[in-house]
């Protein structure tokens, strides 16, 4: 097994033909772990020192590792994946299932050769079926480091049924009844619309909305979006989810006003809640937030998809729409 250690943006152009093809190979098949998602996060943070350890068996990429090491004014020197906590749900390392216990004991070997390179490691958002939460950390561990593993946030989802109705026959009884009724109310309106944006839209203005309406929702939200980095972001990855496939911009329209919008990622037969926005003074009486997403629901459904994942957070309206926790982890050098 082949060791090259990459330290500045040559990976990408190095790795491109091969990154995606590993990603599709893994157990995870994480659209947070694709090439694109890396290469626009790191071209609009860049918040350090690339360190990814790429791991070839006769010429093959068998793992990878994609680190980067932090350099922010009076913090540690400390290893991240690539992508961090900000804006990136899920992280992990990129490993075939076949050579993954290899490729582990080779990344963990390698951080010990070069342990003067940073003061500590904190990986974050793996996932709790990752096998990088049991077998690297005790790579880890063999390779010298004092490791910790912990429960770090929840992850909301739930497989998704073959018809609508069975799905709102799946919720508690007293979520069900609430929904059927703001459906009965949304519909006997006669001014409630949805509108999916296409390739053939004007993606531009339809994000400017989007922000709009995310700003509005949370003043959490609102300071997110100030950030020039997380909008260069944004600028970046929606443009290219779009090229790819993957996007799926949602609006819930009141008569001529769009009032709530999701942000989804449509990946690998899983719909992805990456973000929203809502008009919270709008049309509170018809509910516009509910109803785009029992939408958005619906439509997974129609389209065969097996997983609705709400991604990171635990609001209680992903429980109340049949949410169920799933967790992602921290590996920490103590």
């Amino acid at each position: 097994m082949q060791v090259t250690i990459y330290r500045d943006e040559t990976l990408f152009d190095a790795l491109k033909s091969a990154w995606n093809p590993l990603v599709d190979a893994s157990a995870g098949k994480s659209l947070f772990s694709r090439w694109e998602w890396a290469y626009h996060w790191w071209r609009a943070y860049s918040p350090g020192q690339l360190f990814v350890i790429a791991l070839t068996v006769d010429g093959t990429l068998a793992g990878l590792a994609p680190f980067f090491i932090s350099a922010q004014p009076h913090t540690p020197r400390r290893l991240h994946f690539i992508g961090h906590e900000d804006v990136t749900d899920v992280m992990d390392m990129i490993v075939k299932p076949e050579t993954a216990n290899e490729v582990y004991r080779v990344v963990a070997a390698t951080l010990r050769e070069h342990r003067a390179s940073f003061a500590d490691i904190l990986l974050a958002n793996i996932p709790d079926d990752s096998a990088t939460c049991s077998v690297f950390s005790a790579a880890l561990t063999e390779a010298g480091f004092s490791v910790a593993v912990e429960k770090h946030e929840t992850c909301p989802q739930f497989a998704l049924p073959e018809t609508f109705e069975a799905y709102i026959e799946g919720l508690e009884s007293k979520q069900r009844g609430e929904l059927r009724r703001k459906l009965r109310r949304a519909e006997g309106s006669g001014v409630m619309r949805y509108s999916i944006v296409s390739p053939e839209d004007d993606l531009q203005e339809a994000m400017q909305t989007f922000r709009q309406l995310m700003a509005a929702s949370h003043p959490d939200k609102a300071r997110f979006l100030q950030n020039p980095q997380h909008r260069a972001f944004f600028d970046a990855i929606v443009p290219e989810a779009m090229r790819q496939g993957w996007l799926q911009l949602i609006f819930q329209w009141v008569e001529d006003e769009r009032v709530a919008a999701y942000l989804n990622f449509d990946y690998n037969g899983e719909i992805l809640v990456y973000n929203s926005g809502l008009a919270p003074d709008r049309y509170g009486q018809l509910s516009p937030g509910i109803v785009l997403l029992a939408h958005n629901i619906a439509h997974a459904i129609a389209q065969r998809r097996h997983t609705f994942n709400f991604l990171r957070g635990d609001e209680a309206y992903k429980y109340q729409m049949g949410g169920k926790d799933r967790f992602l982890y921290r590996i920490q050098t103590v």
